[in-house]
């Protein structure tokens, strides 16, 4: 049975549309069922609604400064649609531990960084002032710590002389776009296609059913 996936974008969401295209596959483990959007404008949602998908906005903006609240919103939208996977994928919000708690161990994040290393924001731009050789993505899922969940998969790329950090993030989304898919594969059950370039996928979990 496929499990019932949505996810949550605050823009455009090219990893949701990696992650859409993905599960036409007769044969991925997934399906996209629901994007939510805490950004009415974000464009995103046309183009879920285009794929044949529901998409709806949240907009944070009706709740002031109580993310709570927010969040609690999102919930009863979630479960409502018997979600059993989420996944952020630009979702530009810090969570709260309603949410985070609420969904612990079924929500998936992509960052921009071969995490431990470079949490938060400008990955790009640090690991260029660090003088890394490396450089990449990292699925990983939610906890309470910003980025600092259990690791369920990893693409690295090269970082080469001259590179700026525009160079930089444009290599690296190319394998987010092959990486989450990937991931959310083997976290649903089946190991999928890994992306190119010498990505690994590391510490793939069985998929366990929703906690309840």
């Amino acid at each position: 049975m496929k499990r019932r996936t949505a996810i949550l974008i605050s823009g455009r969401g090219s990893n949701m549309e990696a992650l859409i295209a993905a599960a036409r596959d007769p044969d991925y483990p997934a399906e996209i069922v629901l994007v939510l959007s805490n950004r009415p404008d974000a464009s995103g949602l046309d183009i879920a609604r285009a794929a044949g998908i529901e998409a709806e906005a949240i907009d944070h903006r009706d709740f002031g400064r109580d993310r709570a609240a927010h969040e609690a919103a999102i919930d009863v939208v979630l479960r409502a649609a018997d979600i059993e996977i989420v996944c952020l994928a630009g979702y530009m919000r810090l969570l709260t531990p309603v949410l985070v708690n609420a969904w612990q161990g079924r929500m998936l994040n992509i960052h921009p960084s071969l995490l431990p290393s470079f949490p938060g924001l400008r990955t790009h731009a640090r690991a260029l002032e660090a003088g890394v050789k490396l450089h990449g993505c990292t699925v990983h899922l939610v906890t309470e710590e910003m980025d600092a969940g259990p690791i369920l998969g990893q693409a690295a790329v090269p970082i080469l002389p001259g590179d700026s950090e525009d160079d930089l993030a444009q290599r690296v989304l190319r394998q987010e776009h092959a990486l989450y898919p990937a991931a959310l594969a083997a976290f649903a059950g089946v190991a999928w296609g890994l992306p190119d370039e010498g990505a690994c996928l590391t510490n793939p979990l069985p998929w366990q059913g929703p906690a309840r």
